[in-house]
């Protein structure tokens, strides 16, 4: 009987699939974006730039990206499985860049939200970036910024 109860319940259901490393970046990116508690739409429009430029995607296909990282933001309640698949599926110099998106991202409005910036902390801890890392990749961010 419990055997049935559980096979209706999980009828239905799509079969998980964990994120490839495109989809975890850009989860990660809407979070960054979330984090000041507002979604700006220059803050969207980096992160379909960002995105494009890192993975070489068509426009239609960074909007679906886009589109599915943030219905998954809307929902989620853990950040692990993103940064783990970041850790199994990025070398040490794309997850430095990955973290140098962040930045963008959480520059994009022109202002740095505490939130924003201890996410980023929280999860250059979580995919293994050290602080010095992590501080250079913003001190490029600040002075692409500056320059343009």
């Amino acid at each position: 009987m419990l055997r049935q109860i559980l096979d209706f319940i999980s009828a239905g259901e799509p079969p998980r699939t964990a994120p490839d490393r495109k989809l975890a970046a850009a989860v990660l990116l809407v979070e960054a974006a979330h984090r000041d508690d507002t979604f700006a739409p220059e803050e969207r429009s980096v992160i379909a730039s960002l995105l494009t430029e890192k993975f070489g995607l068509s426009a239609e296909e960074c909007d679906r990206l886009l589109s599915r990282a943030e219905s998954i933001n809307a929902s989620m309640t853990q950040l692990h499985p993103y940064t783990r698949v970041v850790l199994e599926q990025m070398g040490p110099a794309e997850r430095i860049e990955l973290i140098e998106m962040m930045w963008e991202v959480a520059y994009a409005d022109g202002v740095l939200d505490p939130e924003e910036d201890a996410l980023i902390r929280r999860l250059g801890n979580l995919i293994h970036i050290t602080d010095r890392d992590r501080v250079l990749a913003r001190q490029r961010v600040l002075a692409r910024k500056a320059a343009s």
